[in-house]
């Protein structure tokens, strides 16, 4: 077993992650658009909701077929074999699915829908292991909403925090404002449920 992992996700928040249960990793991005090297990777395409798709069947899905990319541009790239990770986090508030916001005004749309709510953070994440070997695991936590003003709302997508996140908030930044409570997983909420983490790279033989 090597003693590095390939994490396959662009978000600092999951490396910073990884880093607190002392698993060495290297990146495994594609490349930047207009770069050699890759066959186009269309990251938008995947996160794409399918018609009457559950959020647990969504976010899971969606993080195998991250996987999937990862694992052929490892290939590619004609990189050394290692456990490669991905992980993938979605909220929903009943069926709804709540992604990546498209622009502020999107952001605002969804901080409004979840305010006085009690809503779930979904992560999923998949370890492939070898060609054939894939292990998986699914993190749910609940986190309630107080009732932040439209003008509080406003300031705070203003910061630009909502970008990129999944529900527009990240629970460790100036979000956390408008938590009154949450159970669950911390990590997860944040992107990388450490508990979940751990227990699959270690029924993959990877030291811990």
């Amino acid at each position: 077993m090597p003693d590095f992992i390939y994490l396959a996700s662009q978000s600092p928040r999951r490396s910073q992650l990884l880093d607190q249960l002392g698993v060495r990793h290297t990146l495994l991005l594609p490349h930047a658009q207009g770069d050699q090297g890759d066959e186009a990777e269309d990251a938008e395409a995947i996160e794409v909701v399918l018609p009457g798709e559950a959020p647990a069947t969504y976010v899971q899905r969606v993080t195998g077929l991250k996987l999937d990319a990862a694992v052929a541009r490892r290939a590619r790239r004609g990189l050394p074999e290692a456990p490669i990770l991905c992980s993938d986090t979605t909220v929903a508030l009943g069926r709804t699915i709540y992604g990546k916001p498209e622009d502020a005004a999107d952001a605002q749309r969804m901080l409004a829908a979840l305010s006085g709510k009690t809503h779930r953070v979904l992560t999923a994440i998949a370890l492939q292991v070898g060609p054939q070997h894939r292990l998986t695991a699914l993190s749910v936590s609940r986190v309630t909403f107080a009732e932040p003003t439209l003008a509080q709302i406003a300031a705070y997508v203003a910061t630009g925090e909502p970008v990129g996140k999944a529900g527009a908030y990240g629970v460790q930044g100036r979000a956390a404002a408008f938590i009154s409570h949450l159970s669950g997983s911390y990590s997860g909420i944040m992107g990388l449920p450490l508990y979940e983490t751990a227990q699959v790279l270690r029924t993959a033989g990877f030291p811990l």
